[in-house]
This record gives structure tokens, sequence and C-alpha cells, in this order.
């Protein structure tokens, strides 16, 4: 989808588009949504004090998410698109009028993008390797941080249902409808990333996880309980440089 055909989607928005160009085209491939409940006090002291953490149904939720980027900056040919695995760990937050994600951590097998998110975004990106393939409709996902080895995730998943839309009030809608990320800068101050895209094209998705260490580093064991899991095979996306919020 060309950006000009994916900024014309907008009435499932929940605030207009930025009244400025949009910096960073992406697709985003064979994502695995796959989410816990956890205790709000569990996750406070992760999130700066700034950041309301929100709730579903009285609980906080963090996702674990791993899947395939294709990413062009604004003016570059289409020439220099890259392609490269991405996994991140996220919970939800509210500031001033908006809800958004909150990114503990990302995980990604290209070291520029790496350096630019930390550079330019104050997002927690590491450099991983990492690898991922597609055989007989399953996907095969591997991650090890580069920094930190002990930080993997290991994980054969797919989907298991028929592609649709989730209706607004539904955990899988908050989970997923989305359309901002948070960050905090050395100094404190929160700045807003806008983000857009069509609505979420979801389907039921079961997985193998061998290994899932990636919370660790926050000091939150692997949970015990099932995930909520849905996929979703492909999302089109521009993006926008931060603001101060």
């Amino acid at each position: 989808m060309t950006p000009k055909n994916l900024l014309s989607i907008t009435d499932h928005r929940p605030w207009p588009l930025p009244n400025r160009p949009w910096s960073v085209q992406m697709v985003w491939h064979d994502l695995l949504f796959q989410h816990w409940p956890i205790s709000e006090n569990i996750l406070r002291p992760l999130v700066p004090e700034s950041l309301e953490i929100e709730t579903f149904d009285g609980s906080a939720w963090i996702g674990v998410i791993p899947f395939c980027m294709t990413v062009r900056a604004r003016g570059v040919p289409r020439l220099f698109t890259s392609r490269f695995p991405e996994i991140n760990v996220r919970t939800y937050v509210r500031h001033k009028n908006r809800s958004g994600v909150w990114f503990f951590s990302l995980d990604a097998a290209h070291r520029t993008a790496v350096w630019g998110a930390r550079r330019f975004f104050y997002l927690p990106y590491h450099f991983a390797k990492m690898s991922t393939t597609t055989p007989r409709n399953h996907v095969l996902y591997y991650s090890r941080r580069k920094s930190a080895s002990g930080v993997r995730f290991d994980c054969r998943y797919r989907p298991t249902g028929e592609p649709y839309v989730p209706n607004q009030g539904t955990l899988d809608y908050w989970l997923t409808e989305r359309y901002c990320l948070f960050s905090v800068d050395g100094n404190g101050r929160v700045f807003c990333g806008d983000i857009h895209h069509p609505p979420w094209m979801l389907q039921a998705a079961e997985a193998e996880v061998r290994t899932n260490t990636m919370m660790t580093p926050l000091g939150i064991s692997s949970p015990s309980t099932e995930p909520v899991l849905y996929f979703s095979k492909r999302q089109d996306v521009v993006a926008w440089m931060l603001e101060a919020h």
C-alpha cells in the first residue's frame, strides 16, 4: 500500500493525523501478538512516573511481539529498503489525552536501525542475532541479544483462524489498536511518536515457545500462564518523528 493510499484511511483513528510530513514507511510481516495479564504494581517501577499504566478489566498487560520489518526512510530510493526481524517487549500507557505503547526493549538484526532508533527516538533498542523462516505455513523465529546472550526467544507459531477486524471495546482491539509510542529522554522529558496504519486484521494463533527470556532483564520471569495470542500477516505503517508531549 502506498503512503498516499494509507493516509486516506483515517475514519478509525482516535485523533487526527499529524499536520506534517511522515518520516518512515514500514511494512510489518508475520506478527505474533503474545500477551499476558500482569499486576500494575510489578510494572510501576519499570515505567516513568509521568506515564499512567493502562489496564483492561483491572489488569495491566505485557507483550512479547516478534515480527519482520521492511523499512524505508522518506526520500530514500526503494533500492535502499531494509528488511530484518524485530522483537519487542511492551506495555500500554497514557500521557495527557493519548493512549500508546511503552517499550521495555526492542531487539533488531540491523545495526543502523538500532543506532538510529536509540539516537533519534530514545528507544531501548538492542542488536541481536536473529533468524526467521516460514516452512509449511509456520513461522520459525529465533533471537539472541548480542550484548546479553541469555536474552533469547525461540518460537514456532502460525495462524489458526480466519482473518477478522477486532471490535472496539474488546481485548484484542485494546492490545493492538495503538497509534503512538512514548519515550523519555535523558532529562525525563516525554516524547510522543505518531504512527498510522489501517485497522488491524487479526487471526487466532498457536505458538510453541521453546525459550522466552525477553522479560528477564526486567526482573520478570517468563509467565507460567498461557498467553493471549493473535497473528497478523501484514500491516502497512507510516511513522513521524518525535514531538515533545
